[in-house]
């Protein structure tokens, strides 16, 4: 039975999915790499991706889970929030037994009566949850990345650099040409336009 920490990425965007990550830890480490693992907004992009790596290698488990832009819409984001973290910990849960669940920020729907604990700022102060943040930012961004090379027509609204998230020079590209299918339209977009 282990402790399971939890974060998301991409709440505050106007453009694509909301992502989460689960991850468990060893209780203890190989060696020091895991004292380099801090929130994820904190990082470079080369250390977050060297980290991911690191994470993934050495977890006992990890999860993740996506709450895609017509689910947003449909149900608010902090309830696709929840969706898309209950997914990354139903993956986590058939790697091990969660004993219980640690998430970052001040709300969480209760996880098949998993204990849990809500802590504010917990990308920054509980290695599970950065490692979470990690995990979930590197494969959201990459996900904006593939979303671009597939489809480059998606650079006129500068997904590729601003990773969905509401820049200048994407309000004003939603201004110019229109929402795409991948726009959050019940989200923040109403009120640019």
């Amino acid at each position: 039975m282990v402790e399971v920490g939890v974060d998301e990425v991409g709440r505050g965007c106007l453009f694509g999915s909301v992502v989460a990550a689960a991850v468990a830890l060893p209780e203890t480490f190989p060696d020091d790499g895991w004292t380099s693992i801090k929130d994820s907004k904190k990082l470079s992009p080369r250390k977050r991706a060297l980290l991911d790596s690191y994470i993934r290698m050495h977890a006992i488990a990890c999860g993740i889970g996506i709450a895609m832009p017509h689910e947003i819409d449909e149900q608010n984001i902090l309830q696709a929030t929840m969706l898309a973290m209950h997914r990354a910990l139903d993956q986590v849960s058939t790697q091990v037994q969660i004993s219980s669940i640690t998430v970052d920020g001040n709300y969480f729907k209760v996880y098949h009566e998993v204990p849990f604990e809500c802590v504010v700022k917990g990308d920054t102060k509980v290695l599970s949850i950065a490692a979470a943040s990690i995990i979930a930012k590197v494969f959201r961004d990459n996900m904006m990345k593939t979303l671009v090379t597939d489809n480059p027509d998606l650079q006129t609204y500068g997904i590729g650099t601003n990773m969905g998230y509401p820049t200048q020079a994407h309000i004003e590209a939603i201004r110019q040409h229109g929402l795409t299918d991948q726009h959050r339209k019940s989200f923040v977009v109403k009120s640019l336009l």
